[in-house]
C-alpha cells in the first residue's frame, strides 16, 4: 500500500509541476503575444488596386491610405497591378503572407463576376481572403439617348420595354465591355422583360458613352457618377437606378423594381480584403482603422461626389454579403452567355 501510495504521490506531483509549467509558459507567452500584436504594424502596408490608375477605386484606396496612415502609424502604399479584369492583383494579394501587411481593393467583378465569367480563375474568392470591410455600394443607373427618348415618347422603363417588344431588333444597349456590369444588367433586364435588346461591347465606359451620345445604341447601364453630369445636361434620360433603394443624388428617380422588374437588384460594390489566415487581432485592427476612415467628413465628400453613402459593415457581414452575391452572378452571367 505505501508503494502504491508513493507513486499516486509521485505521479501527481509530476503532474502538479507540469501544469505549472503550461502555466508558467502561458504566462510567459501572453505578454510577448500581446506585445507583438501592439507593436503591429512595425513596417509600411501594401494596399493594391487591381485596376489601373484613375479610376474610381484608385482614388478611394488612395483616399483611405491617407487617412489610416496616422492611427497605424505606417506608410500605406498604394500599387496599381491591372490585368485580366482585376485578377493579377487580386491573385498577388491572395499568395501573399497572411501577415496585414498586404491589402486589396476587391470589387464585385473580382469577387463575385469573375469567377462565372472566367474558366480557371486563379485564386478562390472566398477561401483565399478575408474581407475587412465594405467601403462603398455605387448604383448604376439605367440611361437612353434624349433624342431616342423624345422621339419615341420614352418617360420609364415600362415605355422602353414596350418599345422593346414591339421593335424587337430596333433596341440597341452599349456596355464598357463583355462581361461587364453594364452588360450584365443589360442582359438581366432582357431576361426579366421579356425583350431582346442587342448588346454592343465597348473597349470601356467612355466609348461606350460616345456611341450612346451619338444615337448608334439606344441605352446603357451607366455608373450614376459618371452619368450625373450628361443626365443633368439633358443629354441622356434617366428611367431608374439598378439598387433595391433609390439614391440620394437623384431621390425622385425610382428603382427598376419599383418600375415593374420584380427581383432586379445590381449595383458596384468595393471593398477591403486582406489574404485568408491573418491573425484576428490584425484583423480587428485593420477593420477599426478603416471603419473610422469611413466615417470620416473626407471620406464622406468624396463617397457622396460618386454617388454613394458610406458603407462600413463587420468583417463577418462583408463575408456573408461576398458569398450572396457571388451566388446571384452566377445566374445572372450564365443567363448572359458571357465567357473570357
Amino acid at each position: 500500500m505505501s508503494s502504491v501510495s508513493s507513486i499516486r504521490r509521485t505521479v501527481i506531483k509530476a503532474a502538479c509541476l507540469a501544469g505549472a509549467g503550461v502555466a508558467m509558459a502561458i504566462s510567459v507567452m501572453t505578454p510577448a503575444t500581446a506585445q507583438a500584436t501592439a507593436e503591429w504594424p512595425t513596417k509600411p502596408l501594401r494596399f493594391v488596386v487591381p485596376y489601373p490608375p484613375g479610376g474610381p477605386l484608385d482614388a478611394m484606396a488612395r483616399a483611405l491610405a491617407e487617412e489610416v496612415r496616422e492611427p497605424l502609424g505606417q506608410t500605406i502604399i498604394v500599387e496599381n497591378k491591372p490585368g485580366a479584369g482585376g485578377n493579377i492583383g487580386v491573385d498577388l494579394v491572395g499568395r501573399s503572407d497572411p501577415d496585414g501587411y498586404t491589402l486589396v481593393m476587391g470589387a464585385v467583378a473580382t469577387f463575385a463576376i469573375n469567377p462565372w465569367l472566367f474558366e480557371k480563375l486563379p485564386y478562390d474568392p472566398i477561401k483565399d481572403f478575408q474581407p475587412i470591410t465594405l467601403v462603398a455600394s455605387v448604383p448604376n443607373v439605367l440611361i437612353v439617348n434624349a433624342d431616342f427618348a423624345a422621339k419615341n415618347n420614352i418617360s420609364s422603363v415600362k415605355d422602353l420595354i414596350a418599345f422593346g417588344k414591339q421593335n424587337p431588333t430596333s433596341l440597341y444597349f452599349a456596355s464598357g465591355g463583355n462581361g461587364s456590369a453594364g452588360h450584365l444588367a443589360g442582359e438581366l433586364l432582357n431576361s426579366r422583360a421579356g425583350i431582346s435588346a442587342t448588346h454592343v461591347p465597348f473597349a470601356g465606359a467612355a466609348p461606350a458613352l460616345t456611341a450612346l451620345l451619338g444615337d448608334q445604341t439606344q441605352m446603357m447601364f451607366d455608373n450614376l457618377a459618371s452619368a450625373a453630369p450628361l443626365i443633368e445636361s439633358g443629354k441622356v434620360k434617366a428611367l431608374a437606378v439598378t439598387t433595391k433603394e433609390r439614391s440620394f443624388m437623384l431621390p425622385n428617380l425610382p428603382t427598376i423594381e419599383e418600375s415593374g422588374i420584380a427581383n432586379y437588384d445590381l449595383g458596384t460594390w468595393f471593398g477591403v480584403f486582406v489574404p485568408a489566415g491573418t491573425p484576428e487581432d490584425v484583423v480587428k485592427r485593420l477593420h477599426g482603422v478603416y471603419a473610422d476612415a469611413l466615417n470620416s467628413p473626407q471620406i464622406q465628400q468624396r463617397l457622396a461626389a460618386m454617388g454613394s453613402d458610406a458603407k462600413p459593415n463587420t468583417p463577418q457581414e462583408f463575408a456573408a454579403m461576398v458569398k450572396e452575391e457571388k451566388a446571384k452572378y452566377e445566374e445572372i452571367v450564365k443567363a448572359s452567355g458571357a465567357k473570357l
